[in-house]
């Protein structure tokens, strides 16, 4: 069973496990949750080196309650943070997957304190204003505004319904339109072959972000789950480099 806390009325879900500093936090994507492939094979990895690890489900998502609909960046940022603040002491290395790297890319910006170092997987920063918003039609633009959703195909399974309010409120928490500094170890992964984040993405925010130690490593072929063999041990030694650095 997992544990659980309470934010804005919400039951949020985690496994939290000790061991030592600095810990490793897993943050998953838009619809995932804590029981997938890259999630469940760190935590194995960190339990065999003793390591802290913290995973979680933001508000509907997962075992997480609230629903998906009802949520925003700007909660699932809140919902991650308050996690993190009941869990783990002192800075974390986070490994954001996909969204998940965009709510990393947040706390680092505005709680840098409590991050010792950064591992993104296919980051999707800004994702609702340059993926979905700039490829709405006019009639998905307008149905959006007046009905305050559109339902968007998925390769993951049903489709996704997009929000009016998901698209609005990110537009406070945006990373690439502003001054991103990263004054600790980061390490982006990104695959070649990924249709849900293209790797312009990741050539733009390395572009963007400041910092004195930031790499980008592109992998020929892989994809956006970035979830087999080769690409699960590349997010393990991406994490020990960053452990080596701080």
């Amino acid at each position: 069973m997992p544990q659980t806390i309470t934010r804005a009325g919400h039951r949020l879900a985690y496994h939290a496990m000790a061991g030592r500093g600095p810990g490793v936090v897993f943050l998953g994507g838009f619809r995932s949750d804590m029981t997938g492939t890259k999630a469940v094979a760190l935590e194995d990895w960190a339990r065999a080196s003793g390591r802290a690890f913290l995973r979680l489900d933001y508000s509907g998502h997962g075992q997480s309650g609230g629903t998906f609909e009802g949520g925003s960046i700007g909660d699932w940022y809140a919902d991650a943070l308050t996690v993190i603040e009941a869990a783990t002491e002192g800075p974390q290395i986070l490994v954001g997957s996909s969204m998940g790297g965009w709510i990393a890319l947040l706390i680092a910006r505005d709680r840098p304190e409590r991050v010792a170092g950064l591992v993104t997987i296919a980051a999707a920063p800004d994702f609702t204003e340059d993926g979905y918003w700039a490829d709405f039609s006019e009639a998905e633009r307008l149905t959006l505004m007046t009905r305050g959703r559109v339902t968007v195909p998925s390769d993951y399974g049903e489709p996704y319904v997009i929000t009016r309010h998901l698209i609005e409120e990110a537009r406070d928490r945006l990373v690439l339109r502003t001054p991103l500094d990263l004054g600790m170890p980061v390490r982006m992964l990104q695959g070649t072959a990924d249709e849900a984040v293209p790797t312009e993405t990741a050539t733009r925010l390395i572009a963007h972000a400041s910092g004195k130690d930031i790499r980008l490593t592109l992998v020929k072929g892989a994809d956006h789950r970035f979830s087999g063999p080769e690409e699960l041990a590349l997010i393990r030694e991406a994490v020990m480099d960053v452990l080596a650095r701080v």
